[in-house]
């Protein structure tokens, strides 16, 4: 009867599509860029965050279920009545990758020597600080923090996700003053140090790279079990969305973003592929176009027009977004008008200015506001003689962007304006963006949250990813005279955004801070420096290899990524 038994038992498990997911496997995933630099310090793109991501952690974490700031390198944490100094109690026995012992040095070090250092362009600087004044991070013992802020703030425990760097492995680069040029993509993988449940091992430009899991990982799952339970991660550089889904449904993927266009194909497949489709709401993120209003890098013609207001709210009126989330979405997605994402819910605010589509409004704007067409041919000018002409980029890779450019090239060409469009490469694109500044108008997305604050570096006169806008080096000539035309150029209500950042951090009443971000938003709204688009839902296709899975429109589908499991087959 024993051996009967044992037989039966055996005959079940081999029979069985795969075993109990445990330790072990590859999780197989895709990006669409190479990775700018390994130095999360000075990224200003999701190339280069979705590469070393997964090697760092800070403080705390936001949970990608319920969007709560929960402990991370931080075990606990208690504060002032006033809210203004913190003290956080570190986790001992946590271990950089490379063998040695996480400390409050490290976190002082990151922020007192590379958060806070002029000399290194940090886009986080703009979300630490208050009134342009830095917080105070002190170490009060091996395991013990304090930080103390300027005023109350608000989204501290949000914001310290902050990624920790080791303090003995770059303090050399800081002070040879050559931290900038630090963990650069031609750095040997295996020398990136951080304390997160993976390893870079390899990095093969334009094709993939690979990730290891990290022995000396600190956390544990509730059973006790050592994370992460994944042993390698492949994340190939699939530089178009079409090649990626098709890698996808021929298992050659794990998970991949469906766009719109595609999802009831990809629904119809699943049951026969092996794999779940999710739709997890509106996503964070905005879609935006946004013209250049640099007085420094724009010539006159195009300031006349791009620093006009009426021009952008022309354009927003001549944006047939209902037809973009038709043909680009297949109407899985909704015209979007503020600044925050639907899916932001508390801070979103509905109320903003809308800009249906009306092309004779649109029309009407650009007369007002001096737009002629003096010559008859079509083409609007300003002044009579100058036609206004300009050429919208954006990243050759992303399908859904070139689509979306594509209606918005033909819809200003209908109310006169003579567009071109170029896609091109990512990483060339945010160069032109942050550093040739040579560009005329850019349809891009930035990532969104839960937290209006994050985007202050965006937001906030001078910030480092205020793209329309970027604020000139202060070492360009002996008088500054750059700065002094750039600073002299900057409009009243940028002076009331920044004003209303400064007040919204420092608010610790949820329902007054609500009101200061709303504000906010209505004034993005009247004055459209970024022109939003469409708000796609977020779709997610999963392979049913792994397991204990939870999507999010927040988190996406790896935000618990070292507790997910792969389903061992036979």
């Amino acid at each position: 009867m024993k051996k009967l038994c044992i037989i039966i038992f055996l005959l079940c498990f081999f029979a069985s599509p795969g075993r109990t997911a445990g330790y072990g496997g590859t999780l197989r995933r895709a990006v669409i860029s190479d990775p700018k630099t390994f130095n999360i310090i000075m990224a200003q793109e999701t190339s280069t965050t979705d590469a070393v991501g997964l090697l760092f952690e800070g403080l705390t974490r936001t949970n990608g279920v319920t969007t709560e700031a929960e402990p991370c390198l931080a075990e606990s944490w208690q504060h002032s009545e006033d809210g203004c100094q913190w003290q956080f109690k570190l986790r001992k026995g946590v271990l950089w990758s490379d063998g040695r012992e996480f400390t409050a040095d490290d976190v002082v070090f990151t922020f007192n020597d590379l958060i806070y250092n002029p000399d290194i362009p940090c886009s986080a600087r703009d979300i630490f600080t208050v009134n342009g004044q830095p917080f105070k991070v002190e170490k009060l013992g091996p395991y013990l923090v304090k930080i103390t802020t300027p005023t109350p703030y608000a989204p501290l425990l949000q914001q310290l996700g902050q990624s920790i760097l080791p303090r003995h492995i770059l303090a050399p680069s800081v002070s040879a003053s050559t931290f900038p040029e630090t963990w650069g993509v031609n750095t040997p993988p295996k020398s990136l140090i951080g304390t997160g449940p993976f390893l870079m091992s390899e990095y093969l430009p334009g094709q993939r790279l690979v990730y290891q899991r990290n022995p000396r990982y600190w956390k544990k799952n509730k059973k006790g079990n050592q994370l992460p339970f994944i042993d390698r991660i492949v994340t190939f550089i699939v530089q178009n969305i079409d090649a990626q889904l098709l890698k996808f449904t021929g298992s050659e993927l794990d998970l991949v973003s469906v766009p719109g266009k595609d999802y009831a194909l990809i629904k119809e497949q699943a049951k026969k592929r092996d794999y779940t489709v999710y739709d997890c709401g509106p996503a964070f993120g905005t879609n935006f176009l946004c013209f250049q209003q640099s007085v420094i890098y724009l010539d006159k013609d195009k300031q006349a027009w791009f620093r006009d207001v009426s021009f952008h709210q022309a354009v927003s009126y001549a944006l047939d977004r209902e037809t973009m989330v038709d043909n680009v979405l297949a109407g899985l997605g909704a015209p979007q008008y503020a600044a925050m994402s639907p899916a932001a819910k508390y801070f979103y605010n509905p109320n903003v200015r809308k800009y249906p589509y009306d092309p004779a409004k649109a029309r009407q704007l650009l007369v007002q506001a001096g737009f002629c067409d003096s010559n008859k041919d079509g083409i609007l000018e300003k002044p009579a003689g100058h036609p206004v002409e300009f050429t919208i980029l954006t990243n050759a890779e992303n399908n859904i962007r070139v689509d979306i450019a594509t209606i918005i090239q033909s819809d200003l060409k209908a109310i006169g304006l003579n567009v071109s469009f170029r896609p091109i490469d990512f990483n060339n694109l945010v160069n032109k963006l942050n550093y040739s500044h040579d560009w005329d108008a850019v349809l891009l997305s930035f990532t969104g949250g839960i937290e209006p604050n994050s985007g202050k570096n965006v937001w906030a006169t001078g910030g480092h990813l205020h793209v329309w806008d970027m604020k000139p080096p202060s070492d360009n000539g002996p008088n500054n005279k750059d700065l002094s035309l750039w600073s002299a150029s900057i409009p009243a209500w940028q002076h009331d955004i920044d004003r209303l950042f400064n007040l919204g951090v420092q608010e610790l009443d949820p329902i007054k801070r609500r009101t200061i971000y709303w504000q906010w938003q209505e004034i993005a709204s009247q004055f459209l420096p970024l022109i939003y688009t469409i708000n796609p839902k977020a779709i997610y296709a999963v392979s049913n290899r792994l397991q204990n899975i939870r999507p999010t429109a927040y988190g996406g589908v790896l935000h618990n990524i070292e507790e997910i499991q792969i389903r061992i087959k036979d």
